[in-house]
């Protein structure tokens, strides 16, 4: 009856001939086990028709969930990895606890086995303190998106000032351990972007906005928008390589690249920065020709660095 259970929860309809055939049973017990799931209130229904057969429905309990080990494992290590990589929300607690039930559950074979797998996982980089959305927010915002409905947000910019907006929300993103959420403010006619952690609260209006022409995309924007952002210093040179060349330390979030109109390989780039002291080194990094246009304070830094590395490379132990 449990295996029967698990069939009808992998989804779609299951027929009388291939449950009886999974389950190595005539029909008739099919029937019986069936029969058993209703009585306790499992919400199975019998689908009638040619391709018929039985179907967990919508109901008001959920089912008893079983995970084979790899289900398990594969479960209890997404809420692990996503923990770390700021997929959590506010109610950062709920990874732990839905773990706990997982692993009080199991059978403790399978409980030591996973186990081990945990405590002698290492990882490379610390866990991150990312900010979390309330999760009343992502939910209401994610709605809005699939369903393309306006929604009103109570937004608190950087420097603490709070304000109301109108968005024709697009898409959401999560980068390096932030939610964002793009989309259309119908009151400038311009796309925004807004973080979700400072979204205090979010509301679905009335009526729909016609959907996102076709490619559109949220991660894009949201990395164009960043580089694009206004910075202490605006950054601008010309590089000879290709584009995955120079997305190797340049990415998308830090520098807008654009190909010109020569034969030689040469392309345009602009960046956005608060600081220039990072720059050189990469710039170094890339070993790849560049021209600085602009400024020409960038230009003393990298002279700077290169005769640094020339005397160092002179000396002698």
């Amino acid at each position: 009856m449990l295996t029967l259970l698990e069939l009808l929860q992998s989804g779609g309809v299951r027929t009388m001939a291939e449950l009886a055939e999974r389950l190595g049973v005539e029909p008739r017990t099919v029937r019986r086990y069936v029969g058993h799931l209703v009585d306790l209130d499992v919400p199975v229904e019998s689908v009638r028709g040619r391709y018929g057969g039985y179907r967990l429905a919508a109901g008001y309990r959920l089912p008893p969930l079983m995970l084979s080990d790899d289900e398990a494992l594969a479960v209890l290590l997404g809420l692990v990895a996503g923990r770390r990589a700021g997929l959590a929300t506010a109610t950062g607690t709920a990874g732990e606890t839905a773990a706990a039930k997982i692993r009080r559950v199991l059978p403790p074979r399978i409980a030591d086995r996973l186990d081990a797998v945990l405590t002698s996982l290492a990882f490379t980089a610390e866990p991150g303190e990312f900010p979390a959305p309330q999760t009343g927010v992502l939910l209401t915002v994610a709605d809005a998106v699939r369903h393309h409905r306006p929604i009103s947000l109570q937004y608190t910019s950087p420097d603490g000032r709070r304000s109301a907006r109108v968005l024709y929300p697009s898409g959401l993103v999560n980068h390096a351990g932030r939610w964002y959420v793009t989309g259309a403010d119908p009151e400038v006619g311009e796309d925004r972007t807004f973080r979700l952690d400072r979204i205090v609260d979010a509301r679905t209006l009335p009526g729909s906005f016609a959907p996102p022409p076709a490619g559109n995309d949220p991660a894009g924007h949201l990395l164009t928008s960043m580089a694009q952002a206004p910075h202490r210093h605006a950054v601008t040179l010309r590089m000879q390589g290709t584009l995955e060349q120079i997305r190797t330390r340049l990415p998308a979030s830090i520098a807008e690249v654009r190909e010109e109109d020569d034969d030689e390989g040469w392309r345009s780039v602009e960046i956005r920065a608060d600081s220039l002291d990072w720059l050189p080194a990469v710039l170094a990094a890339l070993d790849l020709p560049f021209v600085i246009e602009r400024p020409d304070e960038l230009r003393d830094r990298v002279i700077a660095l290169a005769d640094r590395l020339a005397t160092s490379g002179r000396t002698l132990s």
